[in-house]
């Protein structure tokens, strides 16, 4: 953990900004010690510094819990927003670059890491943990073409370089903003690119049927798995599947699990836990306290 990334980005954080969420104690029970709950690594990182005060929240309750839930990891496309107000607020860059721990020439780029991506990519892709040379990649298609892209990088939940990378090279070469340039991937031929075309193209028209028909497809698996549920929670019903059809039995038993098992992933996206002392927490101390930002750096 001390030599992670994330370590150190909250470890520059705080010896260029200071802390900016205080940390969390419990009341101690009697004569105990008193409970740390939240801000471990800012805690570490403190000692480190050889700082031996720091101010506190002070909670009735000793469960993390709570904190926990509500950590937001800072988004792509925020953090590009966020950087671009620091900025026009005055901030220099070189010290933005610090306080985050990337070089310079990263702030740059992700001030103008939007430039050329249309409108709706951008509400698309606003929530979404992107590489930023994703964007790269999209930049160099047309409108429709970036929407497409994006709209097939949330289905397979795939938002790296590399995968916007072969959607560029399936692009066709009307669809490129420089249509006029012939398309430079590397370690493809021009024959492999057009193949991709076609293929994308089929992919395409095959995911927007797909898309079309999805919710009815899932109302009906809904209704027949509840139906087949019932059914096979019959003991009677049960035992002459299981002694004349057995395979008949194993295929609706199949289709319940995987109604379940759908069921209980979309109830579970809620319920993921980000862990404590994200590095977010002091990326976007300019987006949550813009006064404090401002007597920061004046």
């Amino acid at each position: 953990m001390l030599r992670s990334v994330k370590y150190r980005r909250i470890a520059r954080s705080v010896a260029e900004v200071g802390v900016i969420e205080p940390l969390v104690v419990a009341r101690p029970r009697g004569q105990g010690p008193w409970m740390l709950l939240d801000g471990h690594v800012r805690l570490s990182i403190l000692k480190e510094l050889g700082e031996r005060d720091i101010r506190c929240l002070v909670s009735d309750d000793d469960e993390a819990f709570t904190y926990n839930r509500r950590v937001n990891r800072l988004a792509t496309i925020q953090e590009h927003y966020m950087i671009v107000r620091a900025l026009e607020r005055g901030v220099p860059a070189e010290k933005l670059a610090r306080a985050l721990d990337v070089d310079v020439k990263a702030i740059q780029r992700k001030r103008d890491m939007l430039c050329g991506i249309c409108p709706e990519v951008v509400d698309l892709l606003k929530d979404r943990s992107v590489n930023t040379s994703t964007f790269t990649m999209l930049r160099k298609m047309r409108a429709v073409p970036q929407i497409e892209a994006a709209e097939l990088m949330i289905s397979a939940g795939n938002f790296t370089g590399s995968y916007a990378r072969a959607l560029l090279a399936a692009t066709r070469q009307s669809d490129l903003v420089q249509s006029h340039k012939p398309k430079k991937i590397g370690g493809m031929t021009p024959e492999q690119m057009a193949r991709m075309e076609r293929e994308m193209a089929s992919l395409t028209a095959d995911f927007k049927t797909l898309e079309a028909s999805y919710g009815d497809d899932v109302l009906h698996l809904v209704i027949a798995s509840g139906y087949l549920s019932r059914l096979v929670a019959n003991p009677a019903i049960e035992q002459w599947l299981a002694a004349r059809h057995p395979e008949i039995l194993s295929g609706f038993r199949s289709i319940i699990s995987v109604a379940s098992l759908d069921a209980a992933a979309a109830d579970g996206e809620d319920d993921a836990l980000p862990n404590d002392d994200g590095a977010d927490t002091h990326a976007a101390w300019i987006e949550r306290r813009p006064e404090t930002a401002s007597s920061e750096f004046n």
